[in-house]
C-alpha cells in the first residue's frame, strides 16, 4: 500500500520504519523533522520508576514497549549500521528530606519487586557523587535509557529520500474516502492511507478530527562535564527535592542531560524559573553538577491527552492517528511503531490495549477542520545552544536573544546567530 505519514519525529519515523520493513510504499512529511519534543527528549526508559498514581491504564503500555526495545534497538541499529546510545545501566532514584523519603516509598509500593529500596548510604556508595543530603533510594536495574537524537538519526538515514521537508495541510478525500494529503505548497500526494503523527499539530491538518491534546512543556539542559570529574555519574539518577522532581541522565560522551520541567504554560520557550528550579534541585542532590558547562537549554510542548496515554487508532478507513504520548513518547516508540502498522494494515490489535489508547475514549471526536486552506497550529520555541568549546574565551559572550521573536508563520524558517542558537519550531 501506498502510505503518508504526517510528522517525523520519533513516533512517526518509527511507524514509516516498521511500514517500509513489511513491504509497503511510505513516504513522510514534515517541515523540520526530528526537531519537536524529540529533540528534547532525555531518553529515560523507565516503565518502572514513571508509575505514577491515577494512570493504571498506561502501566502496561509502558512495560510492553520496554519489552520490545531490545529487538527494537537491535534492528535499527543493524539496519543502520551505527549506535543509538542504547545503555542498560540501572536507574537510581533518590530523597533528599522525610517527605520526599515517604513518597519515594510509596512509589517503590506502587511500582512493585523491581523497585528496591536502599540507604542512603548504600546510594552513595555506588554513585560516589551524590551529595550527603540524599538520605534514601531505589534502585531499579530494567530501567534504562537510549538517546533520542541517535534513534531519530537512524531512522532518518533509513528513509532518506522518503522523508520530504513539507507540511501536511490536509488529508484528502474522494468519494468520502481517505485518498491522500494535500500539502502546504498545494501538491497533492495520493495514499491508500494516511498516518497522521504529528504531534500537537495533528488536529490542524485539515480533514482530521480535533483531538484532545494539549501542550505540556518541559525545559531541559544538557551539561559538559569536566574532563577531571568524569564519569560524574554512571547511572541514570531521577531526584525527588523538597516534593520536586528533577533528573540526570549521563551520556557517553561526557555530558549530562538534566530535567525536566513540567508546565502547561508560561512562557513560549526556556523558561527562567524551570532552569533556575533544575541547577538549584540538581546542585543538591549532585553538588559536581555547578561546576559543568551549560552546552543547551531547551524547551518543547509534549502533546498531552486527558490521560497521559497516547491516541492511536483508526478514526476512519484509511486515516489513523498517533499523537498523544505526553512525556512517554521515546518509551512508547516500539509499541506506537508496531500496533500503528497493524492498524495500518487491518491486523487486529488486543482488545485491551486497543481500549487504552483508543482515539474516541473520551468520547465523540469533534469534526475536523474542513477548510483546504487549513493551517498547522505553530508552537513556538525559543533554544538556546552555549557557543562551542573553541569560541569559549576567558570572558565568553553573554547569551542573548531578540525580545520580540519573528513573526510566525505555518513553517517557521531557522534563525541561527553565532553565538547564540535560537529556533522557532512546531512542536512534535
Amino acid at each position: 500500500m501506498r502510505i503518508a505519514v504526517a510528522g517525523a519525529g520519533i513516533i512517526g519515523l518509527a511507524t514509516a520504519v516498521e511500514l517500509d520493513r513489511r513491504g509497503h510504499e511510505v513516504v513522510v512529511f514534515d517541515p523540520a523533522p526530528a526537531s519537536g519534543a524529540s529533540l528534547a527528549a532525555a531518553g529515560m526508559l523507565a516503565a518502572v520508576t514513571e508509575i505514577a498514581w491515577a494512570q493504571d491504564a498506561l502501566h502496561p503500555l509502558m512495560a510492553d514497549s520496554a519489552a520490545r526495545y531490545p529487538d527494537f534497538v537491535a534492528r535499527l541499529e543493524a539496519d543502520a549500521g551505527r549506535a543509538v546510545g542504547h545503555r542498560v545501566t540501572e536507574t537510581l532514584s533518590v530523597a533528599v528530606d522525610a517527605a520526599d523519603r515517604e513518597t519515594l516509598a510509596q512509589l517503590a509500593a506502587l511500582q512493585g519487586p523491581s523497585a528496591g529500596r536502599v540507604t542512603g548510604s548504600r546510594a552513595r556508595e555506588l554513585e560516589p557523587a551524590l551529595a550527603p543530603a540524599v538520605s534514601a533510594a531505589v534502585l531499579v536495574a530494567d530501567d534504562h535509557q537510549i538517546d533520542p537524537r541517535q534513534v531519530t538519526a537512524a531512522l532518518l538515514e533509513l528513509l532518506g529520500e522518503r522523508v520530504r521537508r513539507e507540511r501536511v495541510a490536509e488529508v484528502l478525500r474522494d468519494a468520502g474516502r481517505v485518498s491522500g494529503v494535500r500539502l502546504a505548497s498545494g501538491e497533492r500526494v495520493a495514499a491508500d492511507v494516511v498516518v497522521a503523527a504529528a504531534g500537537l499539530a495533528t488536529s490542524g491538518i485539515a480533514g482530521v478530527p480535533v483531538l484532545p491534546l494539549r501542550p505540556v512543556w518541559g525545559d531541559i539542559l544538557r551539561l559538559r562535564v569536566p574532563a577531571a570529574l568524569r564519569p560524574l555519574l554512571t547511572r541514570t539518577i531521577r531526584a525527588l527535592v523538597h516534593g520536586r522532581a528533577v533528573y540526570l541522565v549521563p551520556r557517553e560522551d561526557g555530558t549530562v542531560v538534566l530535567g525536566a520541567t513540567v508546565r502547561e504554560g508560561g512562557v513560549a520557550g526556556v523558561q527562567a524559573g524551570g532552569v533556575l528550579a533544575l541547577l538549584r534541585d540538581a546542585e543538591r542532590i549532585l553538588p559536581g553538577i555547578d561546576e559543568c558547562e551549560i552546552v543547551e537549554m531547551l524547551a518543547r510542548p509534549r502533546p498531552g491527552s486527558p490521560d497521559a496515554a497516547p491516541l492511536l487508532g483508526v478514526v476512519e478507513p484509511g486515516l489513523v492517528v498517533s499523537t498523544g504520548y505526553d512525556r512517554h513518547g521515546v518509551l512508547l516508540t516500539p509499541l506506537a511503531a508496531e500496533v500503528g502498522a497493524d492498524l495500518v494494515e487491518g491486523i487486529p490489535v488486543d482488545p485491551a490495549r486497543a481500549a487504552a489508547v483508543d482515539p474516541f475514549r473520551f468520547g465523540p471526536l469533534p469534526a475536523f477542520a474542513s477548510a483546504p486552506d487549513a493551517a498547522s497550529p505553530t508552537v513556538p520555541a525559543r533554544d538556546v545552544a552555549a557557543p562551542a568549546p573553541s569560541a569559549l574565551t576567558a570572558d565568553p559572550p553573554a547569551l542573548t536573544a531578540d525580545p520580540v521573536p519573528p513573526a510566525l508563520t505555518a513553517d517557521p524558517p531557522a534563525v541561527e546567530a553565532a553565538p547564540l542558537l535560537l529556533t522557532l519550531q512546531e512542536g512534535r
